[in-house]
């Protein structure tokens, strides 16, 4: 049977649907287990999230993972992630880093715990509690699966919760610089239960040196002006999605050698954004905050945006692309899925009870 060590780590469990002539009749499901409670089984497959009852289960093990990448991959991609997404506020426990941006989203306001912290892992634990605790906020941790598995299993001792689960993607830049014919399905917005923005007045763009102000014109749609600062129309957008906008969030948009905010216009009115950054020593172009607005949705908007920040990063040098979603937010996923993304891991934000 499972154990909290399994949780990040891919499964299969065989549950029983039901009987035929007094004999159970089974089906199998596999994917990866991202809780584990008294009662339910829960793991995402490729179908999407499956919560099992414990009774329903026959018989569930771990299994070799699929193709998944070395500890050196994840570790190297969530630095370039936390190059990209950078807190103000930051600290270290030997390898680990802890971060604070005044509560502006759970990135900029986690522990990672990849590398070793040059202490037993409760005593770890407690260290980055107190350094919250300091700071007069929620201690949370970022807890990339399965790397981080046992700091995930010393949480659950400890009561943490967890936000939903948010998928790590990754594509190569061609294809997405070649872009997706069909826009139907291009409805990139905020996740669940986020509020929407109304657009705002068309502000100043300043392109940064050696950069087109716009990228060409492509199946009709207007231009994609890219700007080294953004908007105030743009800052207005990523406010609404973020839940507000203190002093910290312009740092972790802006404190990036490399970046560049998206904007498209029509007629005065701001349609879509996104924000670009290039990290990892030149190697990933990371995307964020990439949205239609609710009025100008379907129309192959998000697409055109990704294509755009894909040129920019290609031009310095950039050879992959990475994105978070969350994988409860179908919608961006479908979309991102149709440009190429697979997930390269995933991660789990705890929250101290």
């Amino acid at each position: 049977m499972l154990r909290q060590q399994d949780v990040g780590h891919r499964i299969v469990v065989r549950r029983i649907v039901g009987v035929r002539e007094g004999r159970p009749l089974f089906s199998d499901a596999l994917g990866e287990l991202v809780e584990l409670t008294e009662t339910h089984v829960t793991l995402t497959t490729d179908q999407g999230r499956l919560r099992v009852p414990v009774a329903e289960v026959h018989r569930a093990k771990r299994v070799p993972p699929a193709r998944r990448p070395t500890a050196a991959a994840v570790v190297a991609l969530e630095l370039a992630s936390d190059e990209a997404w950078p807190a103000p506020t930051r600290g270290r426990l030997g390898d680990w880093l802890l971060r604070s941006a005044q509560g502006w989203t759970g990135r900029a306001n986690s522990a990672l715990p990849v590398g070793d912290p040059d202490r037993p892992l409760p005593a770890a634990l407690d260290a980055v509690e107190r350094w919250y605790a300091d700071l007069g906020q929620p201690a949370m941790v970022n807890t990339p699966l399965p790397l981080a598995a046992p700091v995930g299993a010393e949480l659950d001792a400890r009561g943490w919760t967890s936000r939903p689960l948010t998928l790590v993607q990754t594509a190569p830049l061609p294809p997405l610089r070649a872009g997706r014919a069909d826009p139907r399905a291009d409805q990139a917005g905020p996740p669940p239960g986020r509020p929407d923005t109304p657009p705002g007045r068309h502000g100043e763009v300043e392109p940064g040196a050696g950069t087109p102000p716009a990228a060409p014109h492509r199946a009709g749609l207007p231009p994609v002006e890219l700007a080294a600062a953004p908007s105030d129309d743009w800052l207005a957008v990523a406010a609404g999605r973020k839940g507000g906008f203190p002093d910290a969030a312009r740092h972790v948009l802006t404190a990036v050698d490399q970046v560049r905010f998206a904007h498209v216009y029509a007629d005065g009115a701001l349609l879509a954004v996104g924000r670009g950054t290039v990290t990892g020593d030149g190697r990933w172009l990371g995307l964020s905050l990439i949205e239609a607005l609710p009025h100008a949705r379907r129309l192959g908007l998000a697409t055109h945006v990704i294509r755009a920040l894909a040129d920019w990063g290609a031009a310095l040098g950039a050879s992959g692309a990475f994105l978070q979603v969350e994988q409860r937010n179908t919608p961006a996923v479908n979309l991102y899925r149709g440009l190429g993304f697979t997930t390269h891991h995933t991660y789990l934000t705890r929250v101290a009870p």
